[in-house]
């Protein structure tokens, strides 16, 4: 039987040995040593318990037999029982000379997760534990990695406003959710003074882990950028010239950047290569604003622009990442910028929350509310 794999960064698989016999202890330490493992030996139920108290181990070989009665395994059965209350993942592979049916399905009753009956066979043992070892580092890394995931959500959480700031005339509501338990999105509403706002919404090219180390990179170029009070196409160069220096190849970044005069309705942006918002004007005519520009974080030096827009008195400005127009229904069609501008017409006199509902509403009725990507949307109304 091989030793059980050691990768380069893996450490061996520690096994604590529970047995009231000195000769069975050595013969184990010995078989398992040959074979790769660290051991740990317990002679009595106190230390047992004692042991896994203070260590962390792989797996427990416990025999079942101890010196208040040899043959039932009575004494192992409870020990199982106490071990449970104190660890409830360890593995623990059970052994006995006086092996039965009922005890065997007594002691997986309790926890055990096999059961091994003496005088052993080498090779049958070794199986069992390195398939038992294997099974519990899987498990524990997969807990890592959830509790990995859920801390790095968090994280993202706080990037994202959790209210957004009052602004004079206008109307605000948005939303952002991830595909899986971190995504590529992000928006930012900043009141930079009592008429000067600046609004962002930005996505990152891919999915999960990636894109969300990418958009905490994005956030904290970003935000002192913003409140520098500069201009939307130095902003962007700045900005494009940060992210060039850490994006890969196949990784970029789509922003649009406005300044809002809320006093006058003026809005100056900056389209780094982002789905264009859609401007309806008061009077029912639809508006794109894209400025031409490339995407962030792949084309050094890119002279990015500027361009104006004008919002009025019942003016909606929706804001959206790819996510929401690319949402496919069961026959693959997307839900598309048409139906977009389809359901705000509908519902623009009813204020900015109901209709950014309407909207996300309309996109996951389309695709059964199984959205594809990270998904964030943003509307402005003037009032």
């Amino acid at each position: 039987m091989a030793p059980i794999p050691n990768t380069e960064h893996s450490t061996p698989a520690r096994i604590l040995l529970a047995d009231d016999q000195d000769h069975i202890l050595d013969a184990l330490q010995l078989l398992l040593k040959r074979n790769g493992y660290q051991t740990k030996v317990a002679t009595k139920p106190s230390a047992v318990l004692e042991a896994l108290e203070v260590d962390d181990f792989d797996l427990l070989l416990l025999d079942l037999n101890y010196t208040r009665d040899t043959t039932s395994g009575g004494e192992g059965l409870d020990l199982l029982s106490q071990i449970r209350v104190i660890d409830e993942t360890v593995p623990v592979l059970v052994m006995t000379a006086w092996s039965t049916v009922e005890l065997a399905v007594e002691a997986m009753r309790r926890g055990a997760c096999d059961f091994v009956q003496k005088p052993w066979q080498n090779t049958n043992l070794l199986e069992k534990i390195q398939t038992q070892v294997e099974r519990r580092r899987d498990l524990v890394s997969q807990h890592w990695q959830e509790e990995e995931l859920r801390e790095a959500r968090k994280i993202q959480e706080n990037l994202i406003p959790k209210t957004i700031p009052h602004v004079p005339g206008f109307e605000i509501a948005a939303t952002s959710q991830p595909f899986r338990a971190v995504g590529g999105d992000y928006y930012d509403v900043v009141r930079l003074s009592d008429t000067r706002t600046a609004i962002s919404i930005a996505d990152v090219a891919g999915k999960g882990l990636p894109a969300a180390l990418l958009v905490s990179s994005l956030q904290a170029a970003l935000r002192p950028l913003i409140l520098d009070l500069i201009e939307p196409q130095e902003l962007c160069w700045r900005l494009n010239d940060a992210l060039c220096e850490i994006t890969l190849l196949d990784k970029f970044v789509s922003l649009f950047y406005c300044l809002l005069d809320s006093a006058t309705g003026r809005l100056t942006f900056c389209n780094a290569g982002h789905n264009p918002p859609v401007l309806i004007c008061s009077g029912g005519e639809v508006q794109t604003l894209s400025s031409g520009d490339a995407v962030l974080g792949q084309f050094p030096k890119w002279p990015y622009s500027q361009r104006e827009a004008q919002l009025n008195s019942g003016s909606v400005l929706i804001l959206f990442t790819d996510g929401i127009v690319e949402a496919c229904g069961a026959s693959g069609d997307p839900f598309g910028e048409e139906r977009l501008v389809g359901v705000a017409a509908q519902n623009r006199y009813f204020g900015a929350a109901p209709l950014h509902k309407a909207i996300l509403t309309a996109a996951s009725d389309h695709c059964g509310g199984r959205f594809q990507d990270d998904v964030s949307l943003l509307v402005l109304q003037a009032s």
